[in-house]
């Protein structure tokens, strides 16, 4: 088994054997052997999903039952509420929210998604954070609830403007879904959990299957025509000009969710004036941002030329300043739009879509612009 730099073993993915036997180039990625690419490169596999379909494998992704020990769904929800400033009461059975768990000062622990599948609330966490995750969960509502890792389970999704049309042939009540619907669902005859959302931009699925049944579904699904096996790399350029964050790098433990520009996962019944205002790690900080604006801000990049600027890089206000106001913290090239983008914080009065802003880069000021996100549109079915 391969091993990172400390040497500690990486984990395998049930679909690992399926990576390999498809040629993929494997490489380490939260603690998992995970493949970055395969024969066709990143370049095709990026441009294949957004014009047909994509499989990518996410099992390295934490999945999590929280089960009320009332035996009423509703006591869960409240008790996730301690724990994230999203409204978890009002997501009704067969859908799911995007969230934030948050820390005392207002940062971002881990970014996730709360389904409600009616007896109990099913939770898709990083992969780099669910070790943290579950004890913080076991930490603060073992009162109220169950907390019950799926570890035995994979995850699969299954991306693009084709994805549709793909998964109808293994399970008839895709097509009905939209996005944001998640719930059990049969899919070739296996008993699943399955979510009408992606990281891509694109329309698509995820697919949670018991990890004996993956491969077996994988390779029903890639015989397909319009479906190709995608790496790590396709789902970050992907992901990138969907203007999503990725946790640990646009998002942090430093950044709040309004600096983050993610205020509108935060819905009114959770701020000031709603009807369970406050409550969550950090609330005085987060609910000062959105009655007043932050500081800084996450945006949209794009650089004026050809060359692709990367994370890390510092951003100033012209080309002689020796200050940085800000830096990059997603970047590369957008194949979709044939051109380099990225994504920085900056502060909130330069935050303004068109405003010039200097990435510095081998010792050069490049100009870059800023942009409204997301750098390629949505296609979600609503």
């Amino acid at each position: 088994m391969l091993a990172r730099d400390d040497q500690s073993p990486l984990k395998r993915t049930p679909l690992h054997a399926l990576h390999v036997a498809r040629g993929g180039k494997m490489v380490p990625f939260a603690g998992y052997d995970m493949p970055v690419q395969y024969a066709t490169g990143v370049l095709r596999e990026h441009l294949h999903t957004r014009k047909l379909a994509g499989l990518f494998d996410v099992s390295h992704m934490g999945q999590i039952a929280l089960r009320p020990k009332s035996g009423k769904l509703e006591d869960a929800a409240l008790a996730l509420e301690r724990l994230v400033p999203q409204d978890i009461v009002a997501v009704a059975v067969g859908r799911q929210r995007y969230a934030q768990f948050t820390n005392g000062a207002g940062g971002i622990l881990d970014d996730l998604m709360v389904a409600n599948f009616g007896s109990h609330l099913f939770l898709v966490v990083n992969a780099a954070c669910k070790a943290a995750d579950e004890a913080h969960l076991r930490a603060h509502l073992s009162d109220v609830c169950e907390i019950e890792p799926l570890a035995g389970r994979a995850l699969i999704a299954l991306q693009g403007p084709k994805a549709e049309s793909v998964l109808a042939t293994v399970c008839a009540d895709a097509a009905a879904m939209r996005f944001m619907d998640a719930g059990p669902h049969v899919v070739d005859g296996i008993d699943c959990f399955l979510s009408r959302s992606g990281y891509t931009g694109e329309d698509g699925f995820e697919i949670s299957v018991p990890a004996e049944r993956a491969e077996s579904l994988a390779t029903r699904l890639l015989a397909n025509s319009d479906v190709l096996p995608i790496g790590l790399g396709a789902r970050d350029s992907l992901r990138l000009e969907a203007g999503l964050c990725l946790y640990g790098h646009d998002i942090d433990t430093t950044t709040t969710p309004v600096e983050g520009a993610l205020e509108w996962s935060i819905q009114k019944s959770r701020r000031h004036g709603g009807a369970r205002a406050g409550g969550f790690p950090g609330a005085d900080k987060i609910l000062a941002q959105l009655a007043n604006g932050a500081p800084r801000r996450r945006v949209g990049l794009k650089p004026e030329g050809r060359a692709p600027v990367r994370e890390g890089a510092p951003l100033f206000a012209d080309t002689t300043s020796s200050e940085p106001i800000g830096a990059v913290t997603s970047g590369g090239f957008g194949p979709s739009l044939n051109a380099p983008i990225a994504m920085g914080y900056l502060p909130s009065p330069l935050a303004v879509a068109g405003a010039p802003v200097f990435a510095e880069l081998r010792g050069q000021r490049l100009p870059l612009r800023v942009t409204a996100m997301p750098f390629v549109p949505n296609t979600y079915k609503r």
